[in-house]
């Protein structure tokens, strides 16, 4: 026999030396960790992040070096009836007086009525860096509260970016500190379910959590070359959970397999490594390739989770290779303690005719006697949930689409009712050389004249438009404001009237002026365009190279084909089925959301790539066994039926933990994770039932011994089978379904 690979290799000197591998690890997983901490996290810039005409309008901005300080306002409204005007003004000057003594204000401004007098608006200017206000308001937000306790005929709240950013950080802390308490025991319990033994259930997850302390540290490092994103963490804990729980289930599923074999320790490790450990390059592989995607997309924020995801992946196919078989190894049958007494009679492994399953192969008896029919049959209704998804619309979600359920976000809706400049609004950007900045300012004067009498636009509040000039006076900024949701039509109308027609009209004619319309409408229509461009051009990298792996791995361009076949089938009916549920209104009460009628812009391209990787676990692990089967000349309809009913445990148990921990996303407050947590637990879902179990085996029963088709320098020159006992003969029903 020729040189073993390199996976067994290694799995073989983990296993004979286990006490140095699971030293090397910790030592690595250390090292990685404490020197992303000491090396310190370089974050993205709004450079980094410039999309489209808003990017350029942020970094005209930018460019003018503008003091622009963190603002509040408080807000006094009638509780009911008209609002006293002279309480009002009480009110108000008791909320400045109050107010000037908090270390955190800078300054108070003039108290400022609405048009229809229905409410009064002090304006509070804080010092310090408007990026750490959020963690500063709070001693505004109780000076606000005693003004209210002493004026309780009036409601007086405090209402502004840093009360809104504080609300809303308390909200999804509270959030995430529920699904980090969730997350943790479902996974042990699933996988103590799958097992029937506590250690068992244990090794993957303490593999999965220290492969993401590892990634954590070394994307820290990363950073200094690609900068990272706040999501950048978050996204390394949800991959590098999945994948590693993944792979050291399917590891150590293998060597309890073997050792009930009869195997001896070292031996079933090195089967297991043979095996599994190489399905587990092959899908870490392709999980690398799809992330790997990201980064054609041109964008800080996929970049930084391509480089986090990569780096989760490599660091847990290692682990899986190395301290994996040293501790599987070094607890040898101890592996299996303490054992569940019920659960354990129900997942221990087995040889011989108890090994024979029944649930699966009544599950696969549609597929293998009559694949045609099922084949179509599957794919119809795959296509059919897919559909929706030629609908889908992308859209960034706005203040609309955050709980109502904190004070700063009720008292924000009656401030746009009141004043609707302080809602949505386009910043018009403008650069041009100082000796036109007069030219500009009246260009600009007359653009808010213009805009003051159509409807699309709500008129400046105050004594008119305010125009922010650079000290250099090249820069020039203003604030157009709209009375309509940041994601209606006639939002995204305005900003198209502005681009189009009004902008370009006041502005055009001044020499060398260079002009851009941003503001939170503008990111999202610009990213939205930004996303459907690069789409297809990740996609066809991911497919290629996926494919082109494949192909390599099994030697065979059918399969290799089948594969991206069924990935894109899996990937579009989650798709559709995003679009069913949040671009309708039939899920709000059951899910606790109101539809934004489109889905978040950034979640279709990074759903594909994470999708496509993650399902390839599946495929690969699926696939490898029944290459097995053939290689060791069974037949193919009882190598399929053989490779997934042998399979079809540990991607169930897979598969499980996957889709309840993504599932404890749909459970958060916005709605960017509630998309998130339903499109991957969905598609998860739908991989590992009806993909695996119904329409993979109905396209390789139909192929037969074309599957393994492929140009002649592909073809394996000889072909060593693993060193397994042959499988039990497969169910009669199985047999006599040719």
């Amino acid at each position: 026999m020729g040189r073993r690979p390199v996976t067994v290799r290694l799995a073989r000197w983990s296993a004979e030396h286990p006490w140095r591998a699971i030293a090397l690890w910790v030592v690595f997983v250390a090292v990685c960790f404490v020197g992303g901490s000491a090396a310190g996290l370089n974050e993205a810039t709004d450079e980094d992040q410039a999309i489209g005409e808003f990017g350029r309008a942020q970094l005209i901005v930018d460019s003018g070096g503008f003091d622009r300080p963190a603002t509040e306002n408080v807000l006094i409204t009638a509780r009911s009836g008209s609002l006293d005007q002279a309480a009002a003004k009480a009110a108000a000057q008791d909320a400045a007086d109050r107010l000037r003594q908090v270390d955190s204000v800078a300054s108070i401004g003039t108290p400022m009525p609405s048009r229809d007098g229905s409410a009064l608006l002090v304006p509070i200017t804080m010092s310090g860096d408007p990026g750490t206000a959020g963690d500063r308001v709070q001693p505004l937000r109780d000076t606000t509260a005693k003004v209210q306790d002493a004026h309780p005929q009036l409601r007086v709240e405090q209402v502004g970016g840093p009360s809104i950013d504080k609300a809303l950080d308390d909200t999804l802390g509270k959030d995430f500190k529920r699904a980090e308490l969730l997350s943790l025991p479902v996974t042990l319990a699933i996988l103590i379910i799958a097992f029937g033994a506590l250690i068992a259930a244990g090794v993957p997850v303490l593999l999965a959590l220290s492969s993401v302390a590892a990634a954590m540290g070394l994307s820290t490092l990363a950073s200094h070359l690609v900068p990272a994103t706040d999501t950048t963490a978050s996204v390394i804990l949800l991959i590098g959970m999945a994948v590693g729980v993944d792979y050291s289930l399917f590891y150590v599923r293998r060597e309890r397999e073997e050792r009930a074999k009869g195997r001896s320790g070292l031996d079933a490790v090195e089967i297991a490594a043979e095996t599994s450990g190489h399905a587990v390059v092959v899908s870490g592989t392709a999980v690398i390739i799809s992330m790997g995607g990201l980064l054609l997309a041109q964008d800080a924020i996929f970049s930084s989770l391509a480089v986090g995801s990569i780096l989760v992946v490599a660091v847990a196919v290692i682990g899986s290779l190395t301290v994996l078989p040293a501790l599987l190894a070094k607890l040898g049958r101890w592996v299996d303690r303490p054992r569940v007494p019920l659960l354990w009679r129900l997942t221990a492994p087995r040889t011989g005719q108890s090994a024979r399953p029944r649930f699966w192969p009544a599950v696969l008896k549609p597929a293998l006697r009559a694949p045609v029919a099922t084949l179509l049959i599957s794919v119809a209704l795959l296509l059919a949930l897919a559909a929706p998804a030629l609908g889908m619309k992308l859209k960034f979600p706005g203040p609309e689409d955050v709980p109502r359920t904190t004070a700063a976000m009720q008292a924000y809706d009656r401030l746009t009712a009141a004043f609707p400049s302080n809602g949505t609004s386009h910043t018009v950007a403008v650069r041009a050389p100082a000796e036109q900045a007069d030219r500009v300012r009246a260009a600009l004067t007359d653009l808010a004249g213009r805009t003051a009498t159509d409807p699309l636009f709500a008129p400046a509040e105050g004594d008119g438009p305010e125009i922010q000039v650079s000290a250099d006076r090249r820069v020039s900024v203003l604030e157009v404001a709209t009375p309509h949701a940041s994601r209606s039509d006639e939002a995204s109308r305005s900003l198209h009237e502005l681009r189009e027609d009004l902008v370009p009209a006041t502005l055009g004619g001044i020499p060398g002026v260079e002009y851009a319309v941003g503001g939170g409408v503008a990111a999202s229509e610009d990213y939205a365009a930004h996303i459907w461009a690069k789409l297809p051009i990740v996609a066809a990298f991911v497919l290629a190279l996926t494919f082109l792996v494949m192909a390599w791995t099994f030697r065979s361009v059918v399969v290799a084909l089948t594969s991206i076949l069924l990935n894109l089938l899996s990937a579009g009916a989650a798709y559709g089925l995003l679009v069913l549920v949040f671009q309708s209104t039939w899920a709000e009460g059951l899910l606790g959301f109101t539809s934004m009628d489109a889905i978040v812009t950034w979640l279709p391209l990074f759903l594909f790539v994470v999708l496509f990787g993650l399902s390839m676990d599946y495929h690969v692990f699926v696939v490898s066994r029944i290459r097995e089967a053939v290689d060791r000349g069974m037949p193919n309809r009882e190598a399929v039926a053989h490779g997934i009913t042998s399979s079809a445990g540990v991607v169930t148990s897979a598969a499980v933990v996957m889709v309840a921990v993504f599932s404890i996303f749909a459970t958060l407050s916005m709605i960017d994770f509630k998309q998130l947590g339903i499109g991957l637990a969905a598609a998860i879902l739908l991989d590992a039932t009806i993909i695996r179990a119904v329409v993979l085996p109905s396209v390789m029963t139909l192929l037969g011994d074309a599957n393994w088709w492929a140009p002649r320098f592909m073809r394996r020159r000889t072909v060593v089978a693993p060193a397994v006992e042959p499988p039990p003969a497969p169910a009669p029903e199985l047999v006599g379904a040719r």
